[in-house]
């Protein structure tokens, strides 16, 4: 046979095959009744749900403006990657940002801003001042937490690395403390969720001896209690099957290959007396400065946080609370919690500072705060704000590559960053991630310290709220500090009085 004679041929099988195919599929679709497109319009009905999947690349290549997307746009994801690459991130011709949206922050340069020379690293922030083993937090922007298990084992090598290099700390999240966290020797801040992986017995109860073998190792610093995250406040961790490895089942004392879902609360702890005696129980065991982890809805409950202890003393306060906003985070969870439940943090973060304020429990209790802070801007908010440290998460993922394909709870993630699928994780090389986390490290805490100057800060712990405005409805702004006061929440005595 001559080669034209072969692909004629060729030609004339693929047809016969597509032709056979779209018989069976026809005979299928119009036969079956649990789809009613498919049925009505065999074959072609099949296109929906292809379009539907692809439909959210197309957007996110093609069609979504630069500051369209959600849950980060693409001017935010470019600002990292570049940073991240060590790239020259400056922009031409002006800013795409609607600086005219109610809610956007406009920081206030001062006329004469700080030189140079003038300026001054940020001083360190010291957690636990009562405890055998206080520590002092350097960086403005640390790694927040995100679970090996949900993270792929070199995701979370990378991280490690990335952080040891960059002097900030990582937290570990509530998946359990993994030897890849402990690889690149950065400072630790071990998370305890509710199922208490890690330090945990075979029925779920926290194990003092494990917890105390965590504990010992030179690179935990601090123990966070979670009680909730931004993704799902009000219901436990979620694991899918598909990354229960054996490894994984190992760290956290779960059996191999079964969806692990965390309780909805830790069972020890039903009201604000339980908590401080489980931070107390927590800080004994460890030696180490011990807080919780949370997301502001009602609010009444820190004032009665605070009225015990008043009464028990200041060393019984925990020493720190990190505060999660309500926008949603790196795990998967429910579109009806992560879309609808829990304060934002722009609104929860003033709220919280203004209570310990007013409590005189602000310098004894450090406020951690997370939650879609991956740009300078929005860390320098926070700093003016009130907060004493940020972390980040999703910031740190597009560091190593992440690319928003909203995979992450799929196990089918395409950069590696949350599978565990070895065929998927070949591209990312913590050798060469590593750096790029630092790289973003780097390049936050220059931007950051760029709008402190401009506004007269030395620093950014330095910024305060009136350093920043905040855009209202009649196109006026109005400085952070003066927003607040008008919205500042009620104290109980007000709030009876009113009622």
């Amino acid at each position: 046979m001559t080669g034209l004679e072969v692909l004629t041929t060729l030609f004339i099988f693929i047809v016969g095959v597509v032709v056979l195919a779209v018989f069976f599929m026809f005979i299928m679709d119009s036969s079956q009744s649990k789809d009613a497109i498919r049925h009505n319009y065999p074959v072609i009905g099949r296109f929906r749900e292809l379009f539907t999947r692809l439909g959210e690349f197309f957007r996110q290549y093609f069609f979504a403006l630069d500051r369209e997307e959600m849950p980060f746009n693409r001017a935010e994801r470019d600002w990292i990657y570049k940073s991240a690459k060590g790239k020259n991130n400056t922009h031409p011709f002006g800013s795409t940002r609607n600086l005219n949206l109610v809610g956007c922050p406009i920081f206030v340069n001062c006329a004469f801003p700080r030189l140079d020379e003038e300026a001054s690293d940020p001083p360190a922030v010291e957690f636990g001042p009562y405890t055998a083993h206080p520590y002092r937090a350097k960086s403005i922007i640390n790694i927040s937490a995100m679970s090996y298990g949900s993270l792929s084992k070199p995701a979370v090598k990378a991280l490690s690395r990335g952080a040891a290099l960059a002097g900030c700390y990582m937290n570990t999240g509530e998946g359990g403390l993994a030897p890849y966290h402990l690889e690149g020797g950065c400072d630790i801040i071990f998370q305890m969720g509710t199922a208490k992986y890690g330090c945990r017995d075979e029925a779920g109860v926290l194990d003092e001896k494990k917890l105390k073998t965590i504990a010992d190792k030179p690179e935990v610093k601090m123990i966070e209690v979670k009680l909730a995250q931004g993704a799902k406040p009000g219901k436990g961790g979620i694991l899918p099957a598909a990354k229960v490895t054996r490894e994984i089942a190992k760290i956290r004392a779960i059996p191999v290959g079964k969806p692990s879902i965390s309780p909805n609360r830790h069972p020890e702890i039903d009201n604000v007396s339980e908590l401080l005696d489980f931070i107390e129980r927590v800080r004994r065991v460890t030696g180490l400065p011990t807080g919780f982890k949370t997301v502001m809805g009602a609010y009444g409950w820190v004032d009665d946080l605070c009225d015990e202890i008043e009464k028990r003393g200041i060393e019984s306060a925990p020493d720190f609370i990190t505060l999660d906003g309500g926008e949603g985070g790196t795990g998967a969870a429910p579109m009806s919690l992560m879309d609808n439940v829990g304060l934002p943090l722009k609104q929860a973060l003033p709220m919280l500072t203004d209570i310990l304020e007013r409590r005189g429990l602000r310098d004894r209790i450090k406020v951690i705060a997370a939650g879609k802070l991956v740009t300078p801007a929005e860390v320098a908010w926070a700093y003016c704000a009130g907060a004493d440290v940020v972390n980040t998460a999703r910031g740190f993922m597009f560091s190593i590559g992440c690319i928003q394909a909203l995979r992450c709870h799929t196990n089918n993630c395409p950069t590696g960053v949350t599978t565990h699928k070895k065929s998927l994780q070949g591209g990312l090389d913590p050798k060469v991630k590593a750096p790029q986390v630092a790289s973003y490290v780097e390049k936050m805490r220059k931007d950051v310290a760029m709008i402190a100057h401009s506004c007269g800060a030395a620093h950014a712990r330095n910024l305060k709220r009136f350093h920043v405005r905040i855009q209202q409805e009649d196109g006026t702004s109005v400085p952070l500090d003066q927003l607040l006061a008008r919205s500042r929440p009620l104290a109980p005595h007000e709030y009876a009085k009113e009622n």
